[in-house]
């Protein structure tokens, strides 16, 4: 027998629940019906297609293309007559005065030289580089018929291999490897970066070569040698006569000997031969020894080796690509290298024993 129902009661509505159901359907509502708007773009939905500007805001002014040809550039012995560009390159660690001041007394145009310093980053190089910025801000702040085309101070990316730049302690025979090795490099990216396409000549001139003849540049150009290079010497005050007195300073440039080729082959493929020094006698001729009157200072003497205290290169020398070597080369390294890359080249080196410039004495 059936129970019978008792009285029905409705359950209560909770509106909150139902708003949040009609919320949640307008929301499935409005996704479906975006979603299709959108993967059936119309034109008229598109955003406008922006042309291309003449000059965008994030790339910067591009500089104009240059030309340059170099067969109009001239290497003459008439660098001035023919407005050819210079290019002083100095490697420094020190700074001395007579260097600048005699570097301002050279009678070239201004206008048309170029120098290039590369520094040692040390304690020494800082100094330096304080003092030589100094000289710099002085001359280039001047008049403008004084002021050099332009000048660029590098800083050596790699440390210098000895911590004093004293003489004695520069010139110990077992020191000599790595610190030429280091003055080649220092060399090589001074010029890799300095050279322009429309230099002529180059000018080595080390930063304690403190007196040259006001006319150096033209002087040397004239003899029309592809490298050439003047007697280095170093004035002195003799102490046994008490007066001034002059002496031999750098003994790099030289004439080779059967005896220093002997001594070559006897060696290994790293070792070097140094000039100078008692302990490796070479008997080469050195151009040193060979100054005797000086009133024939434009004399010439073909040299197989060459120093740089004061050196000026054709600047097709360097576009040939003689460098200066950091590692032995034929048994050579720095500057002496490069005088045997330079030949293996084909271009010779001269000297010129009378005609001298000068070394500062410490």
């Amino acid at each position: 027998m059936a129970r019978p129902m008792g009285p029905v009661r409705l359950r209560r509505t909770n509106y909150v629940t139902l708003f949040i159901g009609v919320v949640l359907c307008l929301f499935i509502i409005y996704f479906l019906s975006h979603s299709t708007s959108s993967s059936q773009p119309t034109s008229a939905n598109r955003a406008p297609t922006r042309k291309p500007t003449s000059k965008s805001s994030l790339i910067g002014e591009r500089p104009p293309v240059r030309r340059f040809n170099l067969n109009n550039v001239t290497i003459t012995p008439d660098p001035i007559g023919n407005r050819e560009a210079v290019l002083i390159l100095t490697p420094m660690a020190r700074f001395y005065q007579e260097y600048w001041d005699n570097l301002l007394k050279l009678q070239y145009p201004r206008e048309l030289i170029t120098i290039g310093f590369i520094l040692p980053k040390n304690k020494e190089g800082n100094a330096a580089t304080t003092a030589l910025q100094a000289q710099i801000t002085k001359t280039q702040k001047g008049p403008a018929k004084d002021r050099f085309r332009s000048i660029i101070i590098e800083r050596q990316d790699f440390d210098p291999p000895l911590t004093s730049q004293d003489e004695s302690e520069r010139h110990k025979m077992e020191n000599q490897k790595a610190r030429r090795a280091s003055m080649s490099r220092a060399r090589n990216s001074l010029l890799f970066t300095t050279l322009g396409a429309d230099t002529s000549w180059v000018l080595w001139l080390d930063s304690d070569i403190v007196e040259t003849p006001p006319n150096l540049i033209q002087d040397l150009a004239a003899h029309d040698k592809p490298i050439i290079v003047p007697n280095c010497y170093q004035r002195f005050i003799d102490p046994e006569t008490g007066k001034p007195a002059e002496r031999p300073y750098d003994f790099n440039s030289w004439q080779d000997s059967p005896t220093a080729q002997e001594i070559a082959a006897k060696m290994g493929p790293d070792d070097i031969i140094l000039e100078g020094y008692s302990e490796m006698a070479t008997y080469r001729a050195l151009m040193a020894y060979m100054a005797e009157k000086e009133d024939e200072k434009h004399l010439e003497v073909p040299l197989d080796g060459v120093g740089g205290t004061a050196l000026l290169v054709k600047a097709d020398v360097h576009r040939d690509g003689a460098m200066f070597p950091p590692f032995p080369f034929y048994h050579l390294i720095e500057t002496e290298g490069f005088a045997k890359m330079a030949r293996r080249l084909g271009w010779q080196s001269t000297g010129l024993p009378n005609y001298k410039v000068y070394h500062y004495n410490e």
